[in-house]
């Protein structure tokens, strides 16, 4: 008993070791002077912050816009994809229809497929409907995407709420859409927290549907932009990239940090049935 303790003690303290030291090193390496992330020490020998005032005044790379780009889109793709998410999942909830379990089926195999094995589809469609280089073509795709992949977790949500509390409503002369957003939408706190902040993660930080819709300078979002700060043959700037990715970092682990509670238990609540 005390030897398998032991074992998992120390395969946990391994996976930890390996998460936490590439985030360490980058932080390490943005503090560093000079433009090359090789450093024959681990904590730079002298430390400055040049890195993080040059991201906001380089003439040539233009972070300020790719920040305010993502926070663009990914603010409005948290704000649609919720609501479609939660719309959709309380209608699959606790209605019965013609077609629901074939769509719950549908649904229950789009998600066994990467999002990206749609990219040559959504490039034509957009490409059809002039949609390119938009920033709303891009939240579109994470709105919709979003209630595909959080639809399940929602649903098994909303299976938990007694029905009695809906009928109850109901039968004092309540219609359903009065019944849904006084009722059902105070109590879905910890669910929608769990699927807001997955949305907003998710559109934070997408490179491949960013790199793909968006191509100019002043559309592009903040990891197509540090991707084309690095991917330049000439580009040196590699301790610049380092502050920049971990500025972007910073938005998520406050938001984390800040609704943890509320995320565990959308979560785990969201979990007990299917």
């Amino acid at each position: 008993m005390k030897i398998r303790l032991v074992v998992t003690y120390l395969i946990l303290t391994v996976l930890s070791l390996a998460s936490v030291y590439p985030a360490l090193w980058i932080v390490m390496s943005s503090l560093k002077t000079g433009n090359s992330l090789y450093s024959d020490t681990f904590i730079p020998r002298s430390l400055t912050l040049d890195h993080y005032r040059d991201l906001f005044t380089s003439p040539i790379h233009r972070y300020p816009i790719w920040f305010m780009n993502t926070l663009k889109v990914a603010f409005f793709s948290t704000l649609f994809g919720s609501l479609l998410t939660m719309l959709g999942s309380y209608a699959l909830a606790r209605f019965r229809f013609p077609g629901r379990k074939q769509g719950l089926m549908l649904l229950l195999i789009l998600n066994m497929f990467p999002g990206f094995m749609a990219m040559i589809s959504i490039f034509v469609l957009l490409s059809q409907i002039k949609m390119l280089n938009n920033h709303w073509a891009l939240i579109l795709v994470y709105s919709s995407g979003a209630f595909v992949t959080n639809m399940f977790v929602a649903k098994g949500f909303y299976d938990t709420i007694p029905r009695s509390l809906e009928e109850a409503a109901l039968i004092d002369g309540a219609t359903h859409s009065v019944v849904f957003w006084k009722i059902i939408f105070p109590l879905s706190k910890p669910m929608l927290t769990y699927v807001s902040l997955v949305i907003f993660s998710g559109a934070w930080v997408d490179f491949i549907f960013a790199r793909l819709i968006l191509r100019s300078q002043e559309k592009i979002t903040l990891a197509v932009g540090l991707y084309e700060m690095v991917s330049q043959k000439n580009s040196t700037e590699f301790t610049m990239f380092a502050a920049g990715a971990v500025l972007l970092a910073v938005p998520i682990i406050i938001l984390y940090f800040w609704l943890q509670r509320y995320l565990i238990d959308g979560l785990t609540v969201g979990a007990s049935k299917g």
